[in-house]
């Protein structure tokens, strides 16, 4: 291949920057889909990789017709492979229908046909022969948005220039994962989680009700690796995700003796999850957990643990969920 690889570059967990400095960064919305570098040679071809590296071109079959967007023009663009709901929106749980399918080419053809894929684009690291990368984001994406990438399948969304609290305002009332601050001055820096790209996530916290738990390994031998977690479903506890992170070692130990006095042989959560390896107790205990998104089935996307409940009983913890939300 012609086309150098480029690695792409990452963004750094973090906060908004300070108002006083708010002009000098770009913000772009955080999408919840699989990070993909585009290769396009000029000569109809496409090529996809993850960010593994990993060729991922066949999964994604109806992205094939964007090798020829531009012409005899070659370039590496960067950006993320998104699978979308009812309201537009991005749905992770949908598109992990479609990824891992590189190797099953007919089979990646019969899903692209019922949950299409759709590719946004923001950043170009080579143009025409010319490398992009030591550019600052002003002209790298001033250069995207001259290519006018907008098709069936892949478009290349506005980017917000100060504004960020309002920016980062909308995200949320829209309930989009987050968002994306870019230094207006910053380079393009291959394979590195930089400071000069911060995201930012939307999370969400409940209440749920401990249903059971996963011995840890290692270290964490003899203490809970991951509780299981419910929500009052019409007056059944229904099973929304296990939870491995966000205790501290005393609050652990702390943990592990509640859940010991709770054991049961008997599984509280209707239907059964059928974990492997799950100890159940009693639902007793009532925690309050942060997370990004709900699946459609009802589960809890990237849950952390914020804090035991012991002033809340399970009765008391939270509104039922509706039916059609689990």
């Amino acid at each position: 291949m012609s086309l150098p690889l480029i690695p792409p570059m990452l963004a750094t967990t973090g906060t908004l920057p300070p108002a006083a400095q708010d002009a000098r960064w770009a913000y772009e919305t955080k999408q919840d889909g699989q990070r993909a570098v585009v290769y396009l040679e000029g000569d109809g071809s496409l090529l996809l990789r993850a960010r593994s590296g990993e060729d991922i071109t066949a999964a994604y079959p109806e992205l094939r017709p964007l090798g020829e967007a531009l012409g005899s023009t070659a370039a590496v663009l960067d950006g993320e492979i998104l699978a979308l709901d009812e309201q537009g929106r991005a749905n992770f749980q949908l598109l992990q229908s479609r990824m891992g399918l590189a190797h099953a080419p007919a089979r990646a053809a019969r899903m692209a046909a019922r949950t299409p894929v759709h590719l946004v684009l923001f950043d170009v690291m080579h143009l025409a022969g010319r490398p992009l990368v030591t550019l600052p984001y002003t002209r790298r994406r001033g250069q995207l948005e001259e290519l006018a990438l907008h098709g069936p399948y892949w478009s290349t969304p506005a980017a917000v220039v100060g504004h960020g609290a309002e920016a980062l305002r909308a995200t949320r009332e829209h309930g989009l994962e987050g968002l994306v601050c870019k230094r207006l001055d910053s380079v393009y820096e291959p394979g590195v989680r930089s400071r000069a790209w911060i995201k930012i996530r939307n999370m969400h916290s409940e209440d749920v009700i401990v249903g059971g738990w996963l011995p840890g390994k290692g270290r964490l031998t003899g203490l809970p690796g991951a509780v299981l977690v419910g929500q009052r479903a019409a007056g059944r506890l229904r099973y929304v995700g296990s939870v491995g992170t966000g205790w501290s070692e005393a609050e652990r130990s702390q943990l592990a003796e509640l859940l010991r006095v709770s054991a049961t042989d008997t599984c509280p959560f209707d239907p059964d999850p059928r974990v492997p390896g799950a100890h159940w107790v009693r639902p007793r205990l009532v925690g309050e957990v942060r997370y990004s998104v709900r699946t459609r089935s009802g589960l809890l996307r990237q849950p952390s643990w914020l804090r035991l409940r012991l002033d809340v009983t399970p009765e008391a913890s939270a509104a039922d969920l509706p039916d059609e939300s689990v």
